[in-house]
């Protein structure tokens, strides 16, 4: 598993604590990025209460994509979350800064899948689907994109929309199985099994995605 990002079709259903709570859990050194368009970084607002802030982020690996050291740029600019094996790229600060990131994602997928041959994830918090900006190079390089959701019927309704978009834009990249749904809430109203009945909400690999994140906790946490 190399590339793992986490989206959503509205609302604020918990991607960014979804996306931070696998990182500080997962099994081997992971880098987290911060991909969502929204900008104002969640991360160091939230987990960091507004105490840090990072000499770089996400808009100068758009600078060094120009220059042509892409690469070469995504350690420096990384931070480490300190007492973790998480390491972490900031947001943008502002969503205005959307636009210049259009050419980044790309090149920026790719980049961050090599990062598996030196052991290290990459999870990503995308932000919300269909904002000017949004980063779908990254959710269609991924090997894994999760769409996270709650289980009332407001939010089910907008994920069934954008699984169907997803799903075809996946399978005109050749890879149709690399989605999967992940509530937030279950039971509140509805349960998993509930939720997998909706035509277009198939959630054929909620098995394998719970293992995995079983997998990603420590073993005091089990």
């Amino acid at each position: 598993m190399a590339l793992i990002v986490l989206t959503s079709a509205a609302g604020s259903p918990g991607v960014t604590t979804a996306a931070l709570g696998l990182a500080l859990t997962w099994h081997r050194p992971v880098l987290l990025v911060e991909a969502d368009p929204t900008g104002g970084s969640a991360l160091l607002a939230g987990y960091f209460r507004g105490q840090t802030s990072p000499a770089q982020t996400v808009l100068d690996l758009a600078f060094a994509h120009r220059a042509g050291a892409l690469a070469e740029a995504i350690p420096s600019v990384s931070m480490q979350i300190p007492n973790t094996t998480v390491r972490m790229i900031a947001g943008t600060q502002s969503h205005a800064q959307a636009r210049s990131l259009t050419g980044l994602w790309e090149p920026l997928a790719a980049a961050l899948k090599q990062l598996d041959t030196a052991g290290q994830d990459v999870i990503v918090d995308a932000g919300r689907l269909g904002l000017t900006g949004a980063p779908e190079p990254l959710l269609y390089g991924a090997d894994l994109c999760l769409l996270v959701t709650r289980t009332d019927l407001v939010a089910l309704s907008g994920a069934r929309s954008w699984a169907a978009t997803l799903r075809g834009g996946f399978e005109q990249q050749g890879a149709g199985s690399a989605a999967a749904l992940l509530t937030v809430g279950d039971g509140r109203p509805y349960r998993g099994r509930e939720v997998a009945k909706v035509p277009r909400l198939r959630r054929s690999r909620t098995r394998w995605v719970t293992a995995l994140c079983r997998r990603s906790m420590p073993p005091s946490a089990s």
